[in-house]
């Protein structure tokens, strides 16, 4: 567990020798950002076989920072941040393989990706408040970068409206966190301890807090991070930054980003201000369900393959959002389940739609690739699409199966109406994966019964101005491109064959005294 600080100078490491090595050889800068995210995603395995599940933050770094402040360079992980990691790990990888394509300014590109990599390990890894700030800040900057620079549709207006919501969530979180330490700071002095930025020491005096003080900086808190998880109304950032991001900056959003702001409700506001967690869990619930209904809907009457994905992305993050408001056990486990699993999937679908199809196509647009069958001229992208597809529909055999369902079961102890309203979501779910998979991949089969020089005659009628495909043949999948694949849809499949994997880390982490204090309260205000 020790070389787990390790992801982090690994990450911050590879994105300076990857901007040196990218000015010289393009090439060299793709070999050192997978060199180096592979190193990382190898220490969190040794760390991961090391690891001793337990309720307790476990510590790895511990050093003064700005005493004066009470500020300590303090990393820790248990077995929530451990999970976390380990996707953060897998999901790097997956899109520098993904990212091998890139050759405009591809060391410029490598170092901004591996130093928002960095910025995640980081928030995944701080046991202070001030500490977790600086590295979720650290990781929202090269966003707009790497959306500006390199993105498609609509790329400047995507990343700057990516980046305002995501400012505008990270001054909510600063509010309260600056209320928390200055109210925790004058009880700390008046009995004669330092003040500290520590996220324990802040639980500890936080009891102490007024009902209207717990009130207002857990909404502060709370909803700074949860407008990065895309909690319904703050989801409209997501699905236009998706959509404009190049590949590797989607996996990236909805594989890894989005977690940081769920992480940050599940960690930061949700222990340090239990009564507030209380008191708003009822809205927070509401919110959720709406929010994956909604955008449930509106993936379903989408055109736009990225938007589907999108919107579906937002509607699998309120699953999150409701087993965080449920508040027991099974929920708050399914919660970071689902987290681990929607970040794979999410990944894998972004990776499937943005890399293997646009790439090739040259377009998203339903209409004209329901025009083309996909499954004879990619049927390697139509089994992985199909697969993902499946997972995101909570098939048994996949890893949101398990999830989705201790969500539910979670959420059936605490209100039976949100469950019913959540189910209907899953339904959703499912009407919209089997439509876009049936019109992307499958379309009008019957047109193209023969052979594949037929399927791609018929392309080259398309009227759609965007698409400039040869018409002899789509370039084929590349081996960097099936390995990132295969790696997703094992890690998927693995979690969903066996969930304790992951819950036998997930569950001993919600048994400490900060969680159960969470729980209690909220069995109190429910």
């Amino acid at each position: 567990m020790s070389l787990l600080p390790w992801t982090i100078y690994l990450s911050f490491a590879g994105a300076f020798v990857a901007l040196i090595a990218g000015a010289r050889c393009k090439c060299a800068a793709r070999v050192t950002a997978l060199v180096f995210s592979l190193a990382a995603l190898g220490v969190t395995a040794f760390a991961a076989f090391d690891f001793t599940p337990g309720p307790a933050l476990q510590t790895l770094v511990n050093v003064p920072w700005i005493p004066q402040l009470g500020v300590s360079y303090h990393l820790a992980a248990d077995g929530i941040s451990l999970t976390l990691v380990v996707l953060t790990g897998i999901a790097s990888v997956a899109g520098i393989l993904f990212s091998w394509n890139i050759e405009e300014n591809v060391g410029e590109f490598f170092a901004l990706y591996l130093g928002l990599i960095g910025g995640v390990y980081g928030v995944f890894l701080s046991a202070d408040a001030f500490v977790l700030f600086v590295f979720y800040e650290i990781a929202i900057v090269p966003k707009y970068f790497l959306i500006a620079k390199w993105g498609s549709t609509n790329r400047e207006y995507g990343a700057m409206k990516l980046v305002l919501y995501s400012f505008i969530g990270s001054a909510l979180v600063m509010a309260g966190l600056l209320w928390a330490f200055a109210s925790a700071a004058t009880i700390l002095k008046a009995n004669g301890y330092a003040p500290s930025f520590s996220l324990s020491v802040i639980a500890q005096v936080a009891v102490q807090f007024s009902h209207a003080q717990q009130l207002g900086m857990f909404a502060l808190v709370f909803t700074g991070f949860a407008v990065l998880a895309g909690m319904f109304p703050f989801h409209t950032w997501a699905p236009t930054g998706h959509v404009a991001a190049p590949t590797a900056a989607s996996m990236l959003l909805a594989g890894v980003v989005m977690k940081l702001g769920a992480y940050g409700c599940l960690r930061v506001a949700i222990p340090l201000f239990t009564e507030g967690y209380a008191a708003f869990a009822p809205v927070i619930g509401w919110l959720a369900v709406i929010g994956i209904v909604y955008a449930g809907l509106v993936a379903l009457v989408q055109e736009d393959f990225k938007f589907v994905i999108g919107y579906s992305s937002v509607s699998h993050m309120g699953f999150v959002l409701l087993g965080l408001a449920a508040g027991n056990l099974a929920s708050l486990g399914g919660a970071v389940l689902q987290m681990f699993s929607h970040g794979i999937i999410a990944g894998l679908l972004f990776a499937v739609v943005g890399r293997m199809v646009y790439e090739r196509t040259h377009t998203r647009n339903l209409a004209d690739l329901t025009a083309m069958p996909l499954h004879k001229l990619m049927p390697f992208a139509a089994v992985v699409f199909v697969l993902a597809g499946l997972a995101s529909m909570g098939m048994p055999g996949f890893s949101g199966f398990p999830a989705e369902l201790s969500i539910l079961v979670g959420a059936w102890k605490t209100s039976h109406i949100w469950t019913l309203v959540a189910a209907c979501g899953v339904l959703i779910a499912g009407a919209f994966t089997l439509k876009v998979v049936h019109v992307s991949f499958f379309g009008k089969a019957n047109v193209f019964e023969g052979s594949q020089d037929k399927a791609r005659a018929a392309i080259s009628a398309i009227p759609h101005s965007e698409i400039r495909i040869p018409h002899s043949s789509l370039p084929p999948i590349t081996w960097p491109e099936k390995i990132g694949a295969l790696i997703l849809v094992a890690s998927m499949i693995i979690i969903g064959v066996k969930p304790g994997l992951l819950l036998n880390w997930i569950n001993p982490a919600l048994e400490s005294p900060a969680f159960q204090a969470a729980m209690n309260a909220l069995k109190g205000g429910l």
